[in-house]
């Protein structure tokens, strides 16, 4: 086969392959997200990167159905080889198996998995979306990756703790187990939706069981189908999400050839660094038994490559794990980011095709304002959301209550103290807040916990509206460091003032650090020489003078910003004392000379990590986090709370339906704790609500619509899973087999007609919905008569744009209305087909309809 011919440009974008007779077949884009259990598909995933060569790897999968026979695993898997030999280096392999996929897989379809009995009909189009003589139950499970699979048509398939629905072709009836949580329903429903638009072409009605009691017609239906339901329903079924704990558990062991034997050594435990991997060799790293990567050297065998899957597979059978542990195969020099992160740090300079970029040279251009406004990209990497010159407030903590501290001190914070900052800016003309929650290393928990409940009452104050970042002593973020304009010392006592006192015998010691108004702060440190650093300025603070210690390392900026910082500390006789000319009363002061480090330090390179978005959760009281790649502003749901590691700060981003807010920090402080690259504990923690989010925040979204959660309500968010406003939303008419569908009252309730009309469309059909399964699965009978000559046909432009409700033709349903177009006068008016608009958000199909008149 030339595989070449299945990518002829190498677009970035999602390409699917699924077995047949033997062969690879490609598959339509809009039957993306089905999957038959008796095949196997090849899935392959290029990013849309300007440049390719300095993006992300491709990824490639090879998926394994429950019952795939040897026949189709071997041909995918052949397929999957010579494919990863046509794209190169730069590609990530991977093994997925059914139900137990990887997030980046899951990833990819959205909203959602759909598993489907039996195999694909070699004869029958893969989509059929005007089809609805059709009967199934589909069991949908997953908070953030949510899959729907083909269950047995009875009431055994229930439980309490998951969502079901009932497809009947015209009618589509979701019933929410009691258990369930908002989020899983309105997850639910939106695949319910996609199901709707895809496969009906919109046109179905939807139904939503939330309380049995209020929606007995619903039910009604429910039990024509299944039959009366005898005894009480299965309890939910317990999740086996892997918590964060689970994953904190990686090994890394070398994999190598001795004679005929294949020798496999324990090499490392966490922090793993990243000399431990050598480019003529292979390795297995085994994270804690649900994942296992195989890394592969630039420098190993062919041989050694070929093997990658069947070495892995060997282990996994050796180690007793499941045979659906995933499996991920990387390249030297073209690792996944889930990868790179399970090292403690990740050079890129070792790697052929990569160049750093010019993300370390912004850190010290001289910032300009409007950039940062105008490219929330720029202030993400900078970490800055302007220059600092906004107003600011603060308070310090005494006696467990916030009080306000003089304009004078606002740079002077104690160690054992714990103080809250203010920063009010504005941008692109809207008011915008930073509550910076500042905590120093001697500071009691009591303290700590009086912090947090001051910030509280603060966002209270302010309407939710404050953005709260969490600093740690020693670990301040740039933008905080900006605010007090280079002026920012830390001295060690604990203070209920904010002076310079000191008694007469003490000396006391200031490390300077930093070269101008943007990143300078200074922190007291032990008054001995040993402190001393010859890159650094010191100031060594005695009963009667200030020396000014310049090391042999510091640059001119850095004396000038250490000028205006000794006025801060100290107001005595200022003596300037260079490296290797101290006076005796200098050292004499530090106790007597001492070693101190004196090479030159050499830049720190600046984390190039790519960004990481989680969905957060609980189990058992373990975090327990759900991974999206090539996220989205699409991805963050109302109902969510997220984690975004930018590595050198981490985001917890908070819908405003979410109901765990409190638990936020805990579980970043969790995630960081259990990180298997051994984060530090000091890295801030950003608390962002939904509809306040800072450009150091969305700028690590490709694109951002400020305007998203303001400007619309979506399907969801107006049903909120409940039957009882199903009426907003099931206005459709159609005629099916000579039956109209009556529209939906607004209690919930089918009634008579409509009840009558799905009894009367319980025969089944040949065709099944995507390519009808060859064995198992639903009945069927015979195919459907057309739909009524309305939506067929279409109505006339005239007769749809531009009208208002009680103008439009009878039946039409007005929310709706651009669906009775002819599909040429669709295609005309919107540029797209009616499948490729059903398939867009939610929100953008009502931006386009507004343009165009059909709103």
């Amino acid at each position: 086969m030339d595989i070449s011919k299945g990518l002829p440009a190498m677009q970035g974008g999602l390409h699917i392959w699924i077995t047949e007779n033997q062969k690879m077949v490609p598959v339509p884009e809009g039957a993306s997200g089905n999957f038959f259990e008796e095949h196997c598909y090849v899935i392959l995933h290029v990013p849309q990167s300007p440049k390719a060569t300095q993006g992300p790897p491709s990824d490639l999968h090879y998926w394994l159905g429950k019952q795939a026979g040897a026949e189709a695993q071997g041909t995918a898997a052949a397929f999957q080889q010579r494919l990863q030999q046509e794209l190169g280096g730069r590609t990530v392999l991977h093994r997925e198996a059914q139900a137990h996929e990887s997030d980046g897989f899951c990833s990819y379809f959205r909203p959602g998995i759909i598993y489907r009995k039996g195999g694909l009909a070699s004869d029958l189009k893969h989509v059929e979306t005007n089809f609805f003589n059709i009967q199934r139950l589909l069991h949908i499970k997953g908070r953030k990756h949510v899959s729907a699979t083909e269950v047995e048509l009875s009431w055994n398939s229930f439980n309490k703790g998951d969502i079901f629905l009932l497809d009947l072709g015209k009618m589509m009836i979701q019933w929410n187990g009691p258990k369930t949580s908002i989020s899983e329903k309105a997850r639910g429903l939106a695949l319910t939706y996609s199901l709707r638009d895809r496969e009906r072409g919109g046109r179905a009605q939807i139904g939503v069981v939330d309380d049995e009691a209020k929606a007995p017609d619903l039910m009604q239906i429910m039990q024509a189908v299944l039959g009366r339901r005898v005894g009480s329903l299965r309890a939910a079924t317990p999740s086996k999400d892997i918590n964060q704990l689970q994953k904190a558990s990686v090994r890394l062991y070398h994999v190598y050839e001795k004679g005929k034997d294949l020798v496999v050594v324990e090499l490392a435990t966490p922090p793993l660094t990243q000399d431990l991997l050598q480019e003529e060799d292979v390795y297995i790293l085994d994270q804690g038994g649900f994942k296992i990567y195989v890394w592969q050297g630039r420098m190993s065998s062919l041989q050694e490559r070929q093997a990658a899957f069947s070495r892995a597979m060997g282990f996994i059978q050796a180690k007793g794990y499941p045979t659906y542990t995933n499996v991920e195969v990387v390249n030297d020099g073209a690792e996944s980011a889930a990868f790179k992160q399970l090292f403690r740090t990740w050079s890129e300079k070792r790697s052929r095709n990569q160049k750093l970029g010019g993300r370390d040279k912004l850190i010290h251009v001289k910032l300009d304002v409007g950039k940062l406004h105008t490219q929330p990209e720029l202030a993400a990497q900078l970490r800055m959301v302007d220059d600092g010159s906004g107003k600011v407030e603060v308070w310090c903590m005494e006696d467990l209550h916030r009080q306000p501290v003089d304009p004078k001190h606002h740079g002077q914070l104690c160690a054992g103290n714990c103080y809250l900052v203010l920063y009010t800016y504005q941008r692109l003309g809207r008011v915008q807040y930073i509550l910076y929650l500042w905590q120093g290393h001697q500071a009691t928990a009591d303290e700590i916990k009086a912090l947090n409940s001051n910030a509280e009452e603060l966002d209270v104050m302010y309407g939710g509206a404050l953005v709260q970042e969490h600093v740690t002593m020693g670990s301040e973020p740039p933008h905080f460091l900006a605010i007090f304009q280079g002026q920012l010392v830390i001295f060690q006592e604990r203070a209920g003032h904010h002076g310079k006192g000191q008694s007469a015998s003490t000396t006391r010691l200031f490390h300077v650090q930093g070269t101008d108004s943007q990143n300078t702060k200074t922190m007291e440190v032990p008054a001995r020489a040993s402190s001393l650093n010859s890159n650094d300025i010191f100031l060594v603070v005695t009963a009667g003078v200030c020396y000014l210690w310049f090391g042999k390392g510091c640059n001119g900026d850095q004396r000038e910003m250490a000028r205006v910082v000794v006025t801060v500390i100290s107001k005595k006789n200022e003596e300037t004392v260079l490296e290797g000319q101290e006076p005796p009363h200098f050292w004499e002061a530090l106790g007597g000379r001492a070693p101190y480090p004196s090479k030159k330090r050499l830049p720190e390179e600046v984390p190039r990590f790519q960004p990481r978005l989680f969905e957060c959760s609980s189990q058992m009281g373990c975090l327990v986090l759900a991974e999206v790649v090539f996220f989205s502003q699409e991805d963050l749901d109302k109902y969510d709370i997220m984690l975004l590691d930018t590595w050198q700060e981490i985001f917890l981003w908070l819908g405003e339906a979410a109901s765990e807010w409190k638990e936020a920090v805990a579980w970043g402080q969790e995630y960081l704790k259990t990180h298997p690259a051994g984060r530090s504990p000091a890295t801030p923690l950003v608390l962002v609500k939904q509809g306040h989010e800072p450009p150091t925040f969305t700028g690590w979204f490709f694109t951002w619509d400020p305007y998203k959660w303001t400007s619309h309500l979506s399907d969801t968010e107006v049903v909120e899973g409940s039957p009882a406003a199903a009426s907003t939303i099931s206005e459709i008419t159609a005629e099916v087999n000579n039956f109209r569908l009556s529209r939906w009252p607004g209690n919930g309730r089918a009634g008579a007609v409509a009840l009558q009309a799905l009894k009367g469309s319980q025969d089944s059909s040949e065709n099944e919905l995507m390519r009808g399964p060859k064995s198992g699965g639903t009945r069927t009978s015979s195919s459907v008569s057309s739909t009524s000559s309305t939506i067929n046909g279409g109505l006339r432009r005239e007769q749809l744009m531009h009208q208002a409700a009680e103008d439009l033709p009878e039946g039409v349903d007005p929310a709706r209305r651009e669906f009775y177009l002819s599909d040429s006068d669709f295609q005309d008016i919107f540029g797209k087909s009616k499948e490729e608009f059903y398939s867009m958000a939610t929100w953008r199909q009502q931006q386009e309809k507004k343009q165009l008149g059909f709103f």
